[in-house]
This record gives structure tokens, C-alpha cells and sequence, in this order.
């Protein structure tokens, strides 16, 4: 499913297109990820490795903005199983378990270039398309009040909290 958001414009009227990662997509993910780490001054909580991300590609739909090729933003999502080692999410799921086939959503990362027009709603409505009924929970460090903010207005509602290493999460959750 590949959508192209017309209210979402770049550069000469191109629009961001909207869809679903492949393999080609890795590259890219993972430079925005690196530059978007809490060592780089970003909010994401935690970084996944190259090989996780493929394994990620083909057990659900992980999400992408591309202005013409280049990924500009991510939208990731596991099974809850996938990544059950990192001890964030093992957290998340026992501060709200969730519905029994409900997946981890996240993290979303928007290149800084493109913040706010749009592009995390764009893509969290391209995997509601893919996912209807299912439920999606997600972790959001209490600090990071611009992700808190985002996601409250896409309609996810606060579920549950857990502090991990010092630092306060909220758990959000919403349904397909």
C-alpha cells in the first residue's frame, strides 16, 4: 500500500510518499535512527540493529515517508515476542499487558527537516489500514512532551506508566 499525501508537501509540490518498508528502506532507517539517538541528542529510547530490522521487515508492516527515495520518517512494529529482550519493552508489557495479539508500536522518528507536516499521522494512518482491529501499545519517555503531545492528538490513550532506569514512561495504547 503506497499512499501519496497530497497535504503533505516538499520542495517544488512532491509530495511524501506514504508506505510500507522493504529492504531497501534499511539504509535509511537506520541512518535517521543513529541521528536521532539520545547519544546524538534525540528522544529515542532505544536503537535497533541492522539485523533485527530485517527480521522486523517481514513479521509486520513497518512504515516509512520517502521524499523522493530518502527515508524522511519511520514508523516501527514488532509482535510483542520479537523484541521481548530489551528490557523497555519487557517493562511496557507488564505495566499493560494489552489485548492477547496486540504488538508493540514504535518508535516513530521524523527527519528534523520535515517535523510537523504531518508525516508520523500519515503514517500511523497507513498501518491502521494495514492492522484494522488490532491493538497497538507504545512507550513514551514523560519528558518527551512533543511525542506525548503528538500521539494524544492521533487519538491514543494513556493506559499505564512504568519508570525504567530512572526515567518515567508513559504507556499509550489505541485500536486499528
Amino acid at each position: 500500500m503506497i499512499a501519496r499525501a497530497n497535504d503533505i508537501e516538499v520542495g517544488r509540490g512532491n509530495a511524501i510518499e506514504i508506505g510500507r518498508a522493504d529492504q531497501s528502506d534499511v539504509d535509511g532507517i537506520m541512518a535517521l535512527q543513529l541521528a536521532n539517538e539520545v547519544s546524538n541528542g534525540g528522544t529515542l529510547s532505544a536503537s535497533l540493529p541492522r539485523a533485527r530490522l530485517h527480521a522486523m521487515l517481514h513479521a509486520m508492516p513497518l512504515m516509512v515517508a520517502r521524499d523522493r527515495g530518502r527515508v524522511v520518517g519511520f514508523l516501527m512494529t514488532t509482535p510483542r515476542e520479537m523484541n521481548s529482550d530489551f528490557e523497555i519493552v519487557r517493562a511496557t508489557f507488564d505495566a499493560f499487558p494489552g489485548a492477547p495479539d496486540a504488538y508493540l508500536y514504535g518508535p516513530v522518528c521524523v527527519d528534523a527537516q520535515y517535523r510537523g507536516r504531518g508525516l508520523a499521522q500519515a503514517m500511523f494512518d497507513a498501518l491502521r489500514a494495514l492492522l484494522p482491529g488490532r491493538q497497538g501499545i507504545l512507550f513514551i519517555r514523560r519528558d518527551n512532551a512533543a511525542s506525548l503531545n503528538a500521539h494524544a492528538r492521533m487519538g491514543m490513550n494513556e493506559v499505564a506508566e512504568f519508570t525504567l532506569n530512572g526515567s518515567v514512561f508513559a504507556v499509550l495504547a489505541f485500536t486499528g
